[in-house]
């Protein structure tokens, strides 16, 4: 509860409360850790599909007129400058890897965020100052559906497969609820929770982004190109371990999506280079054991940025298979956009390119802080256990924003 001033200040999102967010201290997901916390900004770029064009080659092109040259990302990686521009936090949207792979938009997202930003950083030994917080208050929790709602997609999908027409889809709820103050405090909370590989905050004029995801969409090190698709969920418990080890149905599902991610990478590797290093390991992020693999490949000589956003989004553990066709599913069965979910979040640099996939993600826009979470469906899915796996999956974002 607030008291005194500070209630007159949160009773609303003033302007100047929301058009701080840029100001923070810089903490994107995989910023290299000898940069950590000596960043700042240089400049920055946002599109939106209104704005037209492909937007992965205007990325690559904004890159490369600020220095940072990733049309070949074979090729020996530059001597880092210290007194230079560092690299780029790179974000892109489950909507604009959907236009990149050629897919089916969905609905419109319910978050006002740009669809890709690219934020230029440079070194700096005086980092600009965390502006004072106004506290934080967070309203009751909408649901974009309703557990029914949820539960009859599951069926519309598992008809689909019945029909020949794809192999598994995931399927993504929303949740959105009002906020007074400033979320950073809580975004940043969100982003040191247990398990995040990609822990950290983005922001712009009027928007933040708050991540904790574990899964690697792609990184790109030293010509060896890896994803980490996650797909199969049980509680932290001894049990749940054992259960999601010996469940048939999990591990065909994240097989399949395996296979996908394989094909994806092979479209951008050395011929016969693609190979998976590590299969089916479970590992765990806050109270979830959760199955993962490690896929590599040998990177394709003059592949750039443009063709690897292209090729590996939007990621295969949260579309399905076929992609296309799972793109097609998901616009028709999901009532709301998936927003800053499902994405890519991360580091580029010609030397290190490293995003994760937005799973575990919290946005905020001026108005409302938004979540979302879902899961792979299959024909042995049961549609009341596919409502429960979310709401674990968004349970522990959900407490990180309180």
């Amino acid at each position: 509860m607030v008291h005194g001033k500070s209630t007159e200040r949160m009773s609303t999102n003033r302007p100047d409360v929301v058009e701080a967010l840029p100001q923070m201290v810089v903490d994107p997901p995989a910023v290299p850790t000898t940069c950590r916390g000596r960043l700042t900004e240089r400049a920055r770029w946002q599109w939106r599909p209104t704005d037209g064009g492909d937007p992965a080659a205007q990325a690559e092109e904004f890159l490369t007129a600020h220095g940072l040259h990733l049309h070949d990302l074979a090729r020996p990686a530059p001597t880092h400058d210290p007194d230079g521009v560092c690299g780029a936090a790179l974000y892109v949207s489950a909507t604009a890897g959907t236009l990149m792979a050629g897919g089916t938009p969905g609905p419109p997202s319910p978050a006002d965020l740009p669809d890709l930003a690219v934020v230029i950083y440079a070194h700096t030994d005086t980092p600009p100052p965390t502006p004072p917080t106004a506290g934080w208050w967070r309203g009751p929790w909408t649901e974009s559906w309703t557990p029914h709602q949820h539960a009859t997609a599951v069926e519309a999908v598992r008809h689909a497969i019945g029909h020949g027409e794809v192999y598994q889809v995931n399927l993504v709820g929303h949740a959105a609820a009002p906020y007074a103050g400033d979320p950073l405090p809580a975004l940043a909370r969100l982003g040191r929770l247990p398990g995040a590989r990609y822990g950290g905050v983005l922001t712009g004029p009027g928007w933040a982004i708050g991540c904790a995801s574990p899964e690697t969409l792609i990184e790109v090190r030293d010509g060896t190109l890896t994803t980490r698709p996650i797909k199969g969920t049980r509680p932290a418990t001894t049990a749940g371990r054992t259960d999601l080890l010996t469940s048939a149905k999990e591990r065909a599902e994240h097989i399949m999506i395996v296979d996908l991610e394989r094909n994806d990478l092979a479209r951008i590797a050395a011929t016969g280079s693609v190979r998976v290093d590590d299969l089916f390991a479970v590992r765990r992020w806050c109270d979830l054991w959760q199955a993962e693999s490690t896929v590599r490949a040998d990177i394709a000589d003059g592949l750039g940025l443009a063709d690897l956003l292209r090729a590996v989004c939007p990621g295969g553990s949260v579309t399905g298979a076929p992609k296309l066709a799972a793109l097609h599913h998901i616009a028709a069965l999901e009532p709301v956009g998936r927003g800053a979910s499902m994405g890519g979040l991360g580091w580029v640099s010609p030397g290190h390119i490293d995003l994760g996939l937005t799973i575990r993600t919290a946005a905020v826009d001026r108005e409302s802080v938004h979540v979302w979470a879902g899961g792979g469906i299959t024909w042995d899915s049961d549609p009341e256990a596919e409502v429960a796996e979310a709401a674990a999956k968004t349970g522990p974002v959900r407490a990180a924003l309180r």
